[in-house]
């Protein structure tokens, strides 16, 4: 995991838009507001950014 502030999902850093910071398995992430709906709906599209996305219940 890097230490940067960015979204997991697009990639912008916290200078770009606002990002939010999430604990999953003893580790920390950021996501920005556009793609906190796909960690809560879709968390299938995170498999490969996320470890165990594939074991996310989708919201």
């Amino acid at each position: 995991m890097s230490k940067d502030k960015t979204c997991l999902v697009c990639k912008k850093s916290s200078n770009e838009t606002p990002v939010t910071k999430f604990y999953y398995q003893k580790s920390e992430f950021y996501i920005c507001p556009q793609h906190i709906p796909v960690l809560i709906h879709n968390p299938q599209e995170l498999i490969g950014l996320l470890p165990d996305a594939d074991k996310l219940e989708k919201g």
